[in-house]
C-alpha cells in the first residue's frame, strides 16, 4: 500500500490522516524510507533524526523533508 501511494511522488502528492492507523510512527517511518529511496536521499540520517525525539519531533522531521509531497492532517 505504501509503495503504491508514493509510486509517482514526483507528479502528485498524497495525504496521511494522523488520527487513523497511518498516523502511527512505524507507518510514517516506512513511508519516509520509501520516499527517501524514490527521491534519492540517504534514508539513514532522516530516519535517525525522526527517531531522535518524541512523536512531535518525528512529525516535524517528516514534514521538513517530505512536506512538498505529503500532507499530514489530524
Amino acid at each position: 500500500m505504501i509503495k503504491e501511494k508514493v509510486k509517482n511522488v514526483h507528479s502528485r502528492g498524497f495525504e496521511i490522516d494522523l488520527t487513523g492507523p497511518q498516523g502511527n510512527s512505524f507507518y510514517l517511518i516506512d513511508v519516509a524510507q520509501t520516499l527517501c529511496k524514490q527521491l534519492g536521499y540517504d534514508s539513514k540520517p532522516v530516519i535517525d533524526d525522526m527517531k531522535a525525539g518524541d512523536y512531535d519531533n518525528l512529525l516535524s522531521v517528516f514534514d521538513k523533508h517530505f512536506g512538498d509531497f505529503v500532507t499530514l492532517y489530524k
